[in-house]
């Protein structure tokens, strides 16, 4: 397989993946709080990750943990509980479209900060994108107005660090396989991750007869291996085999994702939020789109 069947497929799987994520962040919001989800979810993905992908570790040498570090802080720390917060109080679909950000502040942070070129027609293609994520933004606002979008803040946020993550990936990691670095992430965040856990309630009102809890519990599981841990994995070989710019292009689908999922679970969509999806597909094409 060449580098551009494999950007393409990396491409996919993680659209499908991370846009059924909000729709499990949702639902296993019902059965514990924002700070907890964030936490757990990083427990998990690094129980898993360091049961299966320990000799991985071995890899990263002495140079490489101050980025991974840093990588594990903007990429996976922070934006875990900003997202978490968020999505109590504005539909999953709509989080996942707020994230589409992510592209326009990889091409600036690249071109500003890490000295990463592109060429005219992505910078077409993120603007395009902008636009068909402006359209699903205002229509969702309208279609939703009793939710705070005050808390749309958080995604901006988080999406930055996203940015953040992509481009040091590509500077100081590239050297590193993409299973090194997220296992080297989740080894560093997992002890935060149990000390943040623990100034919760968590582990004194934990009940396996709490029906709502274990259902809970079980959406996070498949959140953090599939969603988090796989997920992360391949994101970071698609940033070693294509760009950051086309990488963090993914999140203009996610949100075409989300948004089936929404309405199977009761969100509303309206005719304009499906051309704006057609209008980020259109982004996405030129973002990939040879000079």
């Amino acid at each position: 397989m060449n580098n551009q069947q494999q950007k393409w497929l990396y491409f996919s799987l993680l659209s499908l993946v991370w846009g059924s994520s909000f729709i499990l962040m949702k639902k296993a919001l019902l059965g514990v709080t924002p700070i907890q989800l964030g936490a757990l979810r990083m427990i998990f993905t690094a129980i898993f990750l360091l049961s299966v992908a320990t000799p991985s570790l071995k890899k990263i040498e002495k140079k490489h943990y101050k980025y991974i570090f840093y990588t594990a802080l903007a990429g996976t720390f922070i934006p875990g509980f900003l997202f978490a917060f968020a999505i109590t109080n504005i539909d999953s679909a709509v989080v996942a479209i707020l994230n589409s950000l992510t592209p326009f502040y990889t091409l600036i942070l690249g071109a500003l900060a890490f000295g990463f070129a592109f060429n005219r027609t992505q910078f077409y293609g993120i603007i395009i994108g902008l636009v068909g994520t402006l359209i699903l933004i205002l229509k969702g606002a309208d279609l939703n107005p009793d939710q705070n979008y005050w808390y749309a803040l958080l995604i901006i946020i988080a999406s930055f660090g996203y940015a953040l993550n992509a481009n040091m990936i590509k500077k100081y990691l590239n050297d590193l396989n993409a299973l090194s670095i997220v296992t080297g992430n989740f080894l560093l965040l997992l002890i935060p991750a149990i000390i943040v856990l623990a100034f919760t309630d968590f582990f004194r009102t934990f009940d396996l007869k709490n029906e709502m809890l274990m259902r809970s519990l079980g959406y996070l599981a498949i959140l953090s291996i599939v969603g988090t841990g796989i997920a992360k994995t391949i994101y970071n070989k698609l940033v070693q085999v294509s760009d950051p710019v086309f990488s963090s292009s993914v999140t203009y689908i996610i949100p075409l994702v989300a948004i089936f999922w929404g309405v199977l679970d009761g969100e509303k969509l309206s005719t304009l939020q499906i051309f704006g999806g057609v209008i980020i597909l259109l982004g996405v094409y030129l973002v990939n789109k040879k000079r």
